[in-house]
């Protein structure tokens, strides 16, 4: 059976597989270069913010980060106010969260950053209506990819198989996007065409993840993020939470803990849990709340990167992004982000050159890996400090970025230009070349020179919205 062609006229045609975040960041980009996008996903989209059944991490805490929103803002404009509008919260780094960091409480200050907090529902709804809005962007939901089509030198377009008839389509594409997350078949495809297997290297701390929603307290609609961080330099399990609030006047509340130290599914673990935390500011906060939901948990919180970038004969008309080249364990908050920077190097690469010219794939699969290299060596330093953790070890430089990086952790609690600049690299807003700021060196070269807060910087009205006195502590 040949390829389906075009309609009449012989316009160009993007495929991409995966209708999440990435997948659909990624049609709306190609969207402006191509007169076609197909969007394929095995599963039926829901109409509403609603879970789906290929997505069951979406029911834990998920932010976008200021570096992140900001790039899907350019990249569809108006977003960040549409999910504002739709009942999420636009929150300041770090004068609107409540944290532990490993070493130490952070102090509350003003700043630009900021940080989207409400369900991953909310998140992809509010994209997806934006993204299907667009003329050229046609969902084919319902579908799954079984082949990639072309040969060594060229995907020529995939092979869709409708999961209710059983029926196979070919579409022909000037370009293929692998967007289809974690899950992704990709490598097994390119096999199939014959190319070499793609290097993978994994980093695995066995985080599990509990996740739990509550009914704010009335009064709590301007409560700050809280969240209770592992400390990986104590040489046992790291054990943390994550408070969100979230749309409808509700706290979305995720506990996680690495091998050794994991959560239960059970309700009744849920606060002795975080109660077994650096700080019991997390499990006074939900004693009193109302459960609205059982515990939802999952295990599957590998960090993996698939190196298509380093294919020695990688075809073109075929690129991989996303979650499909790089998921990072979620307590790092830096998945969504990623997704976005990396569908913002594709934007760049077609305003250069056309999507099937020839090496445009693999000029866009090095861009990618770029986007994800600094995420990766961040995330994956710190996993490995707990014990154990699985993956091959740090190279010398990754080693010294992670003690600086701890160094400089440490002295942010104290010094506002360090922290300036550990927020603007968690939030994804500027490269790691931020941290070799003249300022930034010279305050972590120094350290810190005192000691950290004592205490959390909530406060006492945001203390009373929940019952509690402010001197609880």
């Amino acid at each position: 059976m040949k390829a389906q062609g075009r309609e009449s006229g012989g316009g160009s045609r993007a495929v991409v597989l995966g209708a999440g975040m990435a997948g659909m960041l990624t049609a709306g980009v190609l969207s402006g270069h191509v007169d076609e996008v197909v969007l394929v996903d095995r599963d039926r989209m829901p109409d509403t913010a609603a879970p789906r059944r290929g997505l069951p991490q979406a029911r834990h805490a998920h932010m976008v980060m200021s570096g992140g929103a900001s790039v899907i803002d350019a990249l569809l404009p108006g977003t960040v106010d549409a999910w504002v509008a739709a009942g999420a919260r636009k929150l300041g780094v770090t004068d609107g969260i409540v944290v532990l960091g490993p070493q130490g409480w952070f102090p509350r200050r003003p700043d630009t950053k900021f940080l989207v907090s409400c369900t991953r529902d909310l998140l992809d709804a509010v994209v997806r209506e934006r993204v299907l809005a667009l003329d050229p962007v046609v969902l084919r939901d319902g579908a799954e990819a079984v082949e990639l089509l072309g040969d060594l030198r060229r995907v020529t377009g995939v092979a869709v198989r409708d999961t209710d008839s059983g029926t196979v389509e070919k579409l022909a594409a000037d370009l293929v996007v692998d967007a289809s997350g974690r899950g992704s078949q990709a490598s097994r495809h390119l096999a199939r065409l014959g190319l070499p297997a793609v290097q993978e290297e994994t980093v695995d701390a066995g985080q599990v993840y509990a996740t739990r929603l509550f009914r704010a307290p009335p009064g709590a609609e301007d409560f700050p993020l809280v969240s209770i961080q592992a400390d990986p330099r104590a040489g046992t399990p790291g054990r943390g939470a994550t408070l969100l609030p979230v749309e409808g006047g509700r706290w979305l509340v995720t506990i996680a803990g690495t091998r050794g130290g994991e959560p239960t599914r059970e309700a009744a673990d849920f606060e002795p849990f975080a109660r077994s935390l650096r700080d019991p500011l997390m499990a006074d906060l939900i004693s009193r709340a109302e459960p609205l939901t059982d515990v939802h948990l999952t295990r599957s919180t590998v960090n993996r990167r698939r190196r298509f970038d380093r294919l020695t004969a990688a075809p073109d008309g075929f690129v991989a992004l996303g979650d499909a080249v790089a998921t990072f364990n979620p307590v790092y908050g830096q998945g969504l982000s990623v997704a976005a920077h990396s569908a913002a190097a594709l934007d760049h690469a077609l305003d250069e050159r056309r999507a099937g010219a020839e090496g445009f794939a693999r000029h866009v699969q090095r861009s990618v890996a770029r986007t994800t290299g600094g995420p990766w060596d961040l995330a994956t330093g710190e996993d490995l400090n707990y014990p154990g953790t699985t993956g091959k070890r740090l190279p010398p430089a990754a080693r010294l970025l992670r003690g600086y990086t701890q160094r400089m952790m440490r002295t942010a609690t104290v010094n506002p230009a360090v922290l300036r600049a550990l927020t603007d690299l968690m939030t994804l807003s500027a490269p790691l070349t931020c941290l070799a700021r003249p300022q930034v060196l010279l305050g972590v070269a120094r350290g810190p020179g005192r000691a950290a807060q004592k205490g959390p910087s909530i406060t006492p009205e945001e203390l009373a919205v929940c019952g509690l006195s402010s001197t609880r502590r």
